[in-house]
This record gives C-alpha cells, structure tokens and sequence, in this order.
C-alpha cells in the first residue's frame, strides 16, 4: 500500500486579504477587512480535493478605515472583540466542481455562535515564484447572514431601509505557501 504524503501550506498574509462588503443605506456599500489573520491547509492531492483548511482572523483587527465605524463593529453591537477576540473558520469538505471552481464547506464562528457556510472558491494554480517558494493561489467568495452570528445591530432610515443590511458579502484573496 503506497502513503502519500501530506503536503502543508501556510497562508502568506503579504499577498492576501479577508475582506467584506456590506450594503449601506439600501444605496452603496461599505467595505472592510481584517488585517491580522492566519490559514493553515493540509493535503496529500495536487489539486487540493482533500484539503483540510483553519482559519483565524483577530476580530480587533478589522478595519473600514473609519476609526469610529471599527470601534462600533469591535463592540458588543456586532462582534464583542473583548469577549471573542477570534473568528475561526474550520473545513468540512472542499469540493471541485470544474477545472478551477470549488465548493468550500465548513464551520463559521463568530462570538460563541458556529454555522455552516459554503464558498465559491476560483483556484489560480501552483507556481514557484523567483525566490524559489512554491504558492498556491485562490479567490472565494460567499455570503452570511450577520444576525445568525448575533451581529445584532440595526437602524432605519426614514423611508423604512437597513442602514447596515443583514447580508455580508465575503471576498478572500488567499495565497499559500507551501511549507519547507
């Protein structure tokens, strides 16, 4: 019986970014995203079929560049940093669906609340680059609706919409690095 073994890739926060968009007003959206996180990803397949992928971003590190809003979304109104300071995101399966498109499945927590989410993820493919390091490039995107993760906040304009909608739109641009 042939082993093969498992390769692990780091996520390279120089070249990625966990972002989010969200509609504002009914009219615009407003964007953002978190500045300290980290990724590990197991596999043993080329193509990352069988990967198992974990995921943490620090909740105090997001960042709307608005130094008001930021401390708004830290408080207990929406993620409660001081309580639970992590997001954590953890994979169930991830799924190919074509040459390049995947279904990432897996466990969202936010503040003490876990739900299971799927992403779109576009694989751009391996490389080495010229410092001789071997990455791996993805996009994903999703949505998640805020007050399942008790994100609870909520005002209304005069005419009856959201000032912050209840759905986020989710935009990561991720490259890994395999490592040594």
């Amino acid at each position: 019986m042939t082993t093969v073994a498992q390769t692990n890739w780091s996520i390279d926060t120089v070249h990625s970014e966990i972002g989010f968009k969200v509609r504002h007003l009914v009219i615009s959206h407003t964007s953002g995203k978190f500045d300290r996180f980290e990724a590990n990803v197991a596999s043993s397949s080329d193509d990352f079929t069988d990967a198992e992928i974990s995921f943490s971003a620090d909740v105090d590190s997001i960042n709307t560049a608005n130094e008001q809003r930021d401390a708004h979304l830290k408080s207990d109104d929406f993620f409660n940093a001081a309580q639970f300071p992590k997001l954590t995101f953890k994979s169930t399966s991830f799924k190919k669906v074509d040459a390049s498109e995947y279904k990432l499945t897996g466990d969202l927590t936010i503040r003490d609340i876990t739900k299971n989410i799927t992403l779109t993820v576009d694989f751009g493919g391996v490389i080495t680059d010229p410092w001789g390091n071997v990455k791996a490039g993805f996009e994903a995107t999703g949505k998640v609706n805020r007050k399942d993760f008790n994100l609870k906040w909520d005002a209304f304009t005069e005419a009856g919409g959201a000032v912050v909608s209840d759905e986020i739109k989710l935009q990561l641009h991720i490259e890994l690095q395999k490592n040594a």
